[in-house]
C-alpha cells in the first residue's frame, strides 16, 4: 500500500490548485508551480483566449480535468513550502543557498573537530574536572 501522505516525490509537481479556484483551479495551480501571481496568471489566460479560443479552452478543460487536485497539507511549515517555490521560482538560486549553507556548516564542523583534537580540550576537560 503506498503512503499517500509523503508528498517529498510530488512537492514540485503541477496540481490544480483548489483553494485558489475560480472555475477548476488550473491557472491557481500554474500561478503556484511557476512562482506567479494568480491574478496576473489569469488575466493572460484570459487575454490568450481571444488568440487561440479553441484550442487553449480543450487544453484548460483537459489540463482541469487530467491534473491531480493539490493534496491537503502537502507542506508541514510555511517555511517548507517557502523553500519548495523558491526551488520552483529559480532552482539556480535555491542550490547556491543550499550550497553556502553546507559550507558553513562543514566550517563550524571543521572548527570543532580542531578544537576537540587540540591539547586544550583535553585542558579544559581537566579544569572542568576539578570544579565539579
Amino acid at each position: 500500500m503506498i503512503d499517500t501522505t509523503d508528498h517529498s516525490l510530488g512537492r514540485r509537481r503541477l496540481y490544480r490548485d483548489k483553494e485558489n479556484a475560480m472555475c477548476l483551479g488550473v491557472c491557481a495551480g500554474i500561478a503556484d508551480y511557476f512562482g506567479f501571481k494568480v491574478g496576473a496568471t489569469r488575466i493572460v489566460t484570459f487575454l490568450v483566449t481571444f488568440f487561440f479560443m479553441p484550442m487553449l479552452f480543450f487544453v484548460y478543460l483537459g489540463a482541469g480535468f487530467l491534473l491531480p487536485v493539490k493534496p491537503d497539507g502537502m507542506f508541514e511549515t510555511e517555511k517548507e513550502e517557502e523553500f519548495w517555490r523558491s526551488v520552483r521560482r529559480d532552482p539556480r538560486s535555491t542550490l547556491h543557498e543550499v550550497r553556502y549553507r553546507f559550507r558553513d556548516l562543514d566550517a563550524r564542523l571543521q572548527r570543532m573537530e580542531r578544537y576537540v583534537t587540540s591539547p586544550r580540550f583535553d585542558l579544559d576537560r581537566e579544569f572542568r574536572d576539578l570544579e565539579g
